[in-house]
């Protein structure tokens, strides 16, 4: 038996990524970024189911980003007196998109999509590509499991980052409000154990 290869796949973390509850901008389908909308009842209330699933995992590492829906999810969840704020978990960055939705911008440009058009004074999509890489960095430096409270943009680039160094895989990765996906490894290739897992309410 190789020795160093079994320790090795021994320290390998397993990440879960948990998408804060519903908000009413969610709900609309308009661009949420670093605006603070809180979670509506509904939103609470999914978080909240989440913790029977997430009270059977201990979790050696909760990170969480800076903004309320996200730190909230993971308050009603659960984890909150466990929690580090984590500012690269923070939304996409949209700029003047802000607010709006996809199909407003789309009545001016036919083509827009986040993952291909400019994002004027926001992030790009080689910045977010660069956030996501660098804090990858820090969760391969870390055994153990860990878990993620961010948002549906940024986990879906981190997702896509994570089996390939490619944000723009997100693309292809729905997330939904309250949703649970895991991130681990196949032997020692980076890969996604579960996607987009949605419990029940109690």
């Amino acid at each position: 038996m190789n020795t160093t290869a079994t320790e090795n796949h021994a320290n390998q973390p397993e990440i879960w990524l948990i998408r804060h509850g519903e908000t009413e901008w969610s709900l609309s389908g308009q661009h949420t970024g670093r605006t603070d909308i809180p979670l509506t009842d509904h939103g609470r209330a999914q978080a909240r189911s989440l913790r029977p699933v997430l009270a059977a995992q201990p979790f050696d590492l909760v990170l969480c980003s800076p903004m309320s829906r996200a730190r909230n999810t993971c308050a009603e969840a659960g984890l909150g007196g466990q929690a580090e704020e984590e500012p690269r978990l923070s939304e996409w960055d949209y700029g003047i998109y802000e607010g709006r939705k996809t199909k407003d911008i789309r009545a001016e440009d036919p083509d827009w999509s986040v993952w291909t058009s400019p994002i004027p004074q926001g992030e790009s999509v080689e910045e977010i590509q660069a956030r996501a890489g660098s804090l990858i960095q820090r969760l391969l430096a870390t055994s153990g499991r860990i878990a993620l409270f961010s948002h549906a943009h940024f986990l879906r680039v981190l997702g896509g980052c994570w089996m390939a160094d490619s944000a723009v895989l997100g693309a292809h990765l729905l997330l939904d409000t309250a949703s649970v996906s895991v991130l681990g490894f196949d032997r020692e290739t980076r890969a996604l154990k579960q996607w987009n897992v949605r419990y029940p309410q109690s």
